[in-house]
């Protein structure tokens, strides 16, 4: 069974770093796009930033350019999210997902999600 294991959140005072890893078990992690989303409490799922399995295409939420990066180790089946800066508004639930069709920047178009790691920022 394929599965996305994310890891890496916590709690860190505003203008701290934290790295998010999304481990993919079960199969290799393929041809297309990774992504990460994030929801905070009561709000929507959001995008935050996706890679092509190349790593030549990246994309990333307005609110987090600058500030995050997202990499991929295709021989270690992982996808990394490098948050710098970070701000209170950035504290959610970090989940990983595998693009399937359409538009990235769409949760209706990844197929497969992980559980998810919290992240809180503390101002």
């Amino acid at each position: 069974q394929v599965q996305l294991v994310e890891s890496g959140g916590g709690l860190v005072q505003a203008g701290g770093s934290l790295r998010l890893s999304c481990v993919v078990s079960g199969r290799t992690l393929g041809s297309g796009f990774m992504g990460w989303f994030r929801q905070a409490p009561e709000k929507e799922r959001d995008f935050v930033a996706a890679i092509s399995q190349s790593e030549r295409s990246t994309y990333y939420a307005n609110s987090v350019e600058g500030r995050f990066t997202i990499s991929r180790d295709n021989a270690k089946n992982t996808v990394y999210l490098q948050m710098n800066s970070l701000k209170p508004e950035d504290t959610a639930v970090y989940y990983c997902a595998a693009h399937e069709s359409g538009s990235v920047y769409y949760s209706s178009s990844y197929y497969l999600w992980g559980q998810g790691t919290q992240v809180t920022v503390s101002s």
